[in-house]
């Protein structure tokens, strides 16, 4: 599956200590339909079958429940809509964007309490919103696929949040590694843990994740530091496809990813998973340098690492 990532709109009613977008909800608009429709119409001919709408907030654009009409009327056979999640608090808005052809929904939620979540989105009630929402999603009938940024304030709550997801009944959940630009570049010296100080509690929460059958993955988290979790490198399955934002349309955001986005160093190149892993977000090692990554030098288990998975991914 190839899909592409749309932009819709860059106002938000979160105000994340995290978020990669910074100014941009002050400076950038909301895409008109007929944009939508112009990048809908440029991946499907590109071979794109699948959609993620986001922003920004992408509940926030009154346009959406349309674009997905316009989506599924193109062909597209999977549309995400990417979110903070607290629209869907309102049951009727869940069933009308069911009707217009939504199939997954990835709302965010960053902590297992409205202390922790609530501190980093500066939303009060946006808490309980999130999980009424992703209740009623499941109600609902979607495909609930959770993404959670991994900061220093929340690091030391992920086997707990894992513990609520599983309760809540999602069917996928991540936990991303906060990406150092926009406002989280401006909050960095406070907002960064050491990869490896949060390293156990990651993996609690993947055991949790992992004993209940449920796919679970971390994102921006090398496999030199994932041994024996391989598999919930979150990289093997984010789909390849473009991306269209405000004001451009990147044909490929792997690509982008893999050359700008992330970073590996000359001495990655020993590593027995060089080929596929993508390394930490450039800017990390800026903030911690390169000693917490070490070379892989068994190459047995990194064979197994190129099997496809038909799991979902969030970008």
């Amino acid at each position: 599956m190839k899909r592409i990532d749309i932009k819709i709109s860059f106002g938000c009613n979160n105000f994340c200590d995290f978020c990669a977008q910074g100014t941009k909800r002050a400076r950038a608009g909301s895409k008109s339909l007929a944009g939508i429709k112009a990048a809908l119409t440029r991946a499907r001919k590109q071979g794109v079958d699948a959609v993620v709408f986001t922003g920004g907030e992408p509940t926030l654009h009154p346009g959406l429940p349309a674009a997905v009409r316009l989506a599924r009327g193109l062909g597209y056979e999977s549309v995400q809509v990417q979110t903070n999640g607290r629209r869907f608090a309102n049951y009727d808005y869940c069933l009308e964007l069911k009707q217009a052809g939504v199939t997954e929904v990835s709302p965010s939620l960053h902590g297992s309490t409205p202390v922790v979540h609530e501190g980093l989105t500066k939303a009060p009630g946006g808490f309980a919103e999130v999980a009424r929402g992703i209740l009623n999603c499941r109600k609902a009938g979607f495909y609930v696929l959770t993404n959670t940024v991994i900061t220093s304030k929340n690091y030391k709550d992920l086997p707990a949040l894992a513990r609520l997801l599983v309760r809540l009944g999602v069917d996928q959940f991540q936990f991303a590694f906060v990406h150092l630009v926009g406002t989280a570049w401006e909050n960095r010296s406070w907002l960064t843990p050491r990869k490896t100080d949060a390293l156990t509690y990651i993996k609690k929460a993947l055991d949790i994740g992992r004993a209940a059958g449920r796919p679970c993955y971390t994102e921006a988290v090398p496999f030199c530091l994932m041994k024996g979790y391989e598999d919930c490198v979150a990289e093997r399955v984010i789909p390849e496809g473009p991306v269209s934002d405000d004001d451009l349309y990147i044909e490929s955001y792997g690509d982008y990813r893999r050359a700008e986005g992330k970073a590996k160093r000359a001495g990655c190149r020993r590593c027995a998973w060089y080929k596929i892993c993508e390394g930490p977000w450039r800017e990390y090692p800026g903030l911690y340098g390169w000693s917490e990554f070490k070379p892989v030098v068994s190459p047995s288990r990194a064979g197994k690492a190129g099997r496809k998975s038909g799991l979902r991914g969030n970008k």
